[in-house]
């Protein structure tokens, strides 16, 4: 017997097996090719599951699951504190996390504009770490770098920026593949543009995922059904044009019944399991941590485990354990991390946070107009200027990897050497491709992201 404790938001995926037929899971792929990742314990096979989270699990010595229990439960028990006492507590706790998971290391801190590592970069600053950061940007796009070169600066951490180039994908998309599985698009992971250059960084990374989902609300009213709950969820999960692939795959595999209803049916289903009636806001981000981190976030932290130890401050048992407890009046537009930069080091909290440029934590509510209008029409200026010089405004990765004639070859390469059309139509396949490059990239990328995901796969299981 083999027994495993998953905790309550798994960092990778641990499979086991279960007695089924070796064939492939279609539905699952069906759900995975419109949403981006599997859900609940769906693999590419029947006969493959991975461990669901915060549970103990028995197995054989075949590696077969024979029984689990969940050890945790989400719940939504918020105590009567007031939110000094809130941050006080988070305070305390995130800095405790923090110094158990980096003591006597040399960290490696990947900065962005936004909240989560710069909420970090402050616990490490107060817990006076040794600590190397960097942050990237899209070529041609936002400059995210200035904004974290400014806090590094600030917290007296060694930096270095980097830019994300056009077409690195197809020097990596092996070994990519070979690190995520295929459970994960390529272009998302951004971090494979530097990958050879994380060796000599330090000794190991704090990465800071997921603090974004935790330490906010899910937007939605405090007294809507579990239907709408579902459906607002559904709107949330679905990529653009995600329904549409999914589809027309469940249709050309002759699959029974509809695919909408069958993803709307495994929605509901997970989400009435979550005992939590009373808030919405807290069940639904009980949902994404428990089926959405797990299989989707973490996938790609194996890039970072590939190269040096990673610790998660926002993973961690007593954090979530911890969120359960706060009212959601604190968690709401992500006042906690806010109050906590601000207190511990003001002068953090008075650069740009990249989701409110050109704003910071001390004005970011005049984000709205007319406050932001000069600075949204300068902006438009500088874009259609860009557009006019042979630049155009880079927002997605996809973008530098897909698009322009070296990518595109690339792509359809990759495409047609994997003999995909042996088990997705060609028909299917040119269809997307054509609606990519010709009509409309922005409502296809995803499409085409999902077919070179599952290009790789029947190339290296050799389905075909």
């Amino acid at each position: 017997m083999i027994k495993l404790t998953t905790p309550i938001i798994p960092s990778k995926q641990v499979f086991a097996k279960v007695n089924a037929p070796h064939e492939l899971h279609l539905e699952a792929i069906c759900v995975f090719a419109a949403i981006g990742f599997f859900l609940d314990q769906d693999t590419y096979w029947k006969d493959d599951i991975v461990l669901r989270a915060a549970t103990d699990h028995v197995l054989d010595t075949s590696n077969i699951l024979l029984k689990s229990k969940p050890w945790f439960h989400w719940h939504y028990s918020p105590r009567d504190i007031s939110f000094s006492q809130a941050l006080e507590e988070f305070s305390e706790l995130f800095e405790t996390i923090i110094l158990e998971q980096t003591q006597n290391k040399k960290v490696i801190l990947p900065l962005s504009g936004g909240l989560d590592s710069r909420t970090q970069a402050v616990a490490l600053k107060q817990i006076k770490a040794d600590v190397y950061s960097y942050s990237y940007e899209f070529e041609h796009g936002y400059q995210e770098t200035k904004i974290a070169k400014q806090i590094a600066q600030t917290c007296g951490f060694k930096y270095d920026s980097y830019s994300i180039q056009k077409g690195y994908l197809w020097q990596v998309l092996d070994e990519l593949y070979q690190i995520n599985k295929g459970y994960s698009d390529f272009t998302s992971p951004r971090q494979m543009a530097i990958y050879n250059k994380m060796n000599s960084m330090g000794d190991m990374f704090s990465l800071g995922h997921w603090g974004d989902v935790l330490f906010d609300d899910m937007k939605v009213g405090e007294n809507i059904s579990l239907d709408e709950q579902v459906n607002i969820l559904i709107k949330k999960l679905l990529k653009k044009g995600g329904l549409d692939f999914g589809k027309h795959l469940w249709r050309s595999w002759e699959l029974k019944g509809d695919f909408y209803d069958y993803f709307y049916n495994r929605i509901y289903s997970l989400m009435k399991r979550i005992d939590i009636p009373h808030s919405p806001n807290a069940r639904i981000r009980a949902f994404k941590s428990m089926y959405w981190a797990p299989r989707w976030t973490s996938i790609n932290l194996a890039i970072f485990e590939s190269k040096h130890p990673i610790s998660l401050p926002y993973y961690d048992n007593r954090m979530s354990q911890f969120i359960c407890t706060i009212p959601e009046a604190y968690l709401k537009n992500r006042l906690l991390q806010i109050g906590y930069i601000k207190r511990r080091s003001p002068e953090i909290a008075k650069i740009e946070w990249q989701d409110h440029h050109p704003f910071n934590l001390n004005n970011y509510q005049f984000n709205k107009s007319p406050f932001n209008l000069p600075f949204r029409i300068s902006n438009r200026l500088q874009q259609t200027l860009k557009l006019l010089l042979g630049m155009p405004y880079i927002q997605r990765n996809w973008e530098l990897q897909f698009l322009g004639r070296d990518n595109e070859n690339q792509l359809k390469n990759a495409l047609e050497q994997s003999h995909l059309d042996q088990w997705i139509s060609k028909q299917l396949i040119n269809k997307y491709t054509e609606q990519f490059f010709r009509i409309d990239s922005i409502n296809n990328a995803h499409a085409m992201n999902m077919l070179l995901v599952l290009a790789k796969f029947n190339q290296a299981s050799r389905y075909v």
